[in-house]
């Protein structure tokens, strides 16, 4: 990677002038994979030849040839490669135009670029023929560059080029440590099944990026040249969807490279327009941007709603339209309904999912707005399997608290009626050098620590199984009675107590207070029972409106891990005080001397 970087940023100072610094990413990215076909496609230059000498008029023909021929899903039938292309100076700019338009159809990913506008700007600007040079002798054939070690570069590049631009990083970039958690997360429930020879599974990633997850995925369960996979006799079918131009195009080309079919990667909005509707899968994985609005796709959800119903991918929080989804102004929620509605049927063995979210989600809404309602039928219909905290500052563009959700609609028999929590925010190494607000990284031996209190599940200081009941609550309106000016309380014609509306308050109770086993069914008598405990002693003169009574589930998950801290003794306070103020009167006497 040091040396990728010291190419890339020698290649940046060539580009500075005719280039901003928010503009390298348009010339280096694609550059950078048109370098990568190029050494894949060499080593079979010779075999592809003759079949585009052969079957050139026939696009699909000469796909299906060469890929028998050689394994590559794409092909290219121009005779240049960017080290010929230095032949011939004068020409250069049309021939590597016709050399990127040479590719197969299937590899769109340089019009996504406009590389050929580029190419253009840097004929102009008399740099062309220097950055064609500087590509051509550098090696980044797979066998060279790793899968993963070039993910981290394009993701790096990406990142970089976005801050040049003050564009938020984090749309595009999960750090690879918290990928890794919650791939091993996400397969931890399936070991045995993945273990099995020949064994095929399906993974899609609906905010995909530029592909680390799927990479990770690929990485954990096949197996690479440094890291033994759990099944390198599993087969994989790798999906996703990604509306950023450049990270789609990255990711595209990434597993063109790998011999994956291209048309399992989609560019669009996920939210507005699924590309895989009505096909489910093994796995979801995903990192939506955090805190966007979703106005932009608001019409189309509400109409998918509003036609598909029971069978939208939003339906996660019931019959009402309006009230199952989140506030406008943050679709993470809409996300995580997405991903439960893409897990494969419980009929056909069901799905996981792991999806990676701030703290909001946890508890935000109050009692029967869009995200409690979509909160409790997630819980009611036990498809929340684990919650984990991950330590602060490991994000590249905030250090807020993030949290990966496991979600499964076919739970084991011991997990089904419950939720495992796990407090992972202490298991971390703090990196030597941060990059942007990361300062923190999630180790092998931290990870395999988390996954192991996973596998456990039992209750320990780090970890808490927590029954669903344990989530839920009644909003209660406490009413009080009006008073006129003689303190009488003030009634209508039936004789029934006026509300001050000025007095009014609200309680929540628990669905488990007192005990209570029968969830919502036990409403009543659970609620009396708190409300003489509660209220009572202190208002005689309340009453609770149980027409106004609401039903609202959050995850108050810092709650579960509270550890009371005692105050520090008083002997030990005042020894301190006495120490820095014996301190301060030496500095003053030092000044004053």
């Amino acid at each position: 990677m040091s040396q990728l970087g010291s190419f890339i940023w020698g290649t940046a100072d060539i580009l500075r002038g005719p280039y901003k610094a928010s503009q390298y990413g348009n010339v280096i990215l694609p550059m950078t994979i048109l370098r990568r076909l190029d050494c894949v496609l060499e080593e079979h230059r010779t075999t592809i030849e003759p079949l585009v000498e052969r079957f050139g008029n026939n696009p699909e023909l000469l796909s299906a040839q060469v890929q028998r021929a050689t394994g590559l899903p794409f092909y290219n039938t121009s005779p240049w490669t960017l080290k010929t292309l230095l032949g011939d100076p004068k020409g250069i700019e049309a021939n590597l135009k016709h050399y990127v338009n040479g590719f197969s159809d299937n590899m769109d990913v340089f019009e996504r670029f406009k590389l050929a506008d580029e190419i253009a700007t840097m004929a102009e600007k008399n740099i062309l023929y220097i950055v064609v040079e500087r590509f051509s002798k550098i090696d980044l054939h797979p066998k060279t560059v790793a899968n993963a070690e070039m993910g981290d570069l394009y993701e790096y590049l990406i990142r970089t080029f976005n801050e040049s631009s003050n564009e938020a990083p984090g749309e595009h970039f999960t750090p690879r440590d918290a990928i890794r958690l919650l791939v091993d997360l996400v397969f931890a429930g399936d070991d045995e099944a993945l273990s099995t020879p020949g064994t095929i599974r399906s993974i899609y990633d609906p905010t995909v990026g530029t592909g680390g997850m799927l990479s990770i995925a690929e990485e954990h369960l096949i197996g690479s040249s440094d890291r033994p996979g759990l099944n390198p006799q599993a087969q994989l079918r790798l999906y996703g969807q990604e509306w950023n131009d450049h990270s789609y195009a990255v990711c595209k080309s990434d597993l063109l490279i790998k011999g994956y079919d291209s048309s399992n990667i989609q560019l669009g909005d996920t939210l507005a327009d699924d590309k895989f509707a009505g096909q489910t899968f093994d796995y979801c994985m995903s990192n939506p941007p955090y805190g966007d609005d979703w106005k932009a796709s608001q019409s189309a959800v509400m109409e998918d709603l509003k036609e598909l119903g029971s069978s939208s991918r939003f339906y996660a929080g019931g019959d009402k339209p309006k009230q199952n989804v989140p506030a406008v102004s943050d679709g993470q929620m809409l996300f995580l309904q997405h991903v439960v509605g893409k897990l494969r049927p419980k009929v056909k063995g069901g799905g996981r999912g792991g999806i990676v979210m701030n703290g909001s989600p946890l508890f935000n809404g109050a009692a029967e707005s869009g995200p409690s309602n979509i909160r409790k039928w997630l819980l009611e219909h036990d498809l929340v399997d684990a919650i984990v905290a991950l330590p602060t500052d490991m994000f590249y563009n905030t250090g807020i608290a993030t949290y990966i959700w496991i979600v499964d609609n076919n739970k084991p028999e011991e997990r089904q009626g419950k939720v495992q929590l796990i407090d992972g925010t202490d298991f971390y190494q703090k990196m030597r050098k941060k990059l942007g607000d990361k300062g923190r990284e999630i180790s092998e031996t931290n990870r395999s620590t988390i996954v192991k209190l996973y596998d456990d599940y039992v209750d320990t200081e780090h970890c808490r199984i927590v029954p669903i009941e344990e989530f839920a609550y009644w909003l209660v309106t406490v009413e009080r009675p009006q008073r006129d000016e003689h303190g009488e309380v003030i009634t209508n014609t039936r004789g029934k107590k006026q509300p001050d509306t000025a007095l009014r308050d609200t309680e929540r109770v628990p669905f488990t207070y007192g005990g209570n086993t029968q969830g919502d069914g036990g409403r009543q008598e659970t609620i009396q029972a708190y409300f003489d405990a509660e209220v009572k002693p202190y208002v005689p003169d309340a009453w609770v409106d149980e027409k106004k009574t609401k039903i609202g589930y959050e995850i108050p998950f810092t709650r579960f891990f509270y550890r009371y801290q005692p105050p520090r003794p008083l002997e030990e306070i005042d020894a301190e005080l006495h120490q820095v103020t014996t301190e301060i009167l030496q500095l003053l006497n030092e000044v004053t001397a």
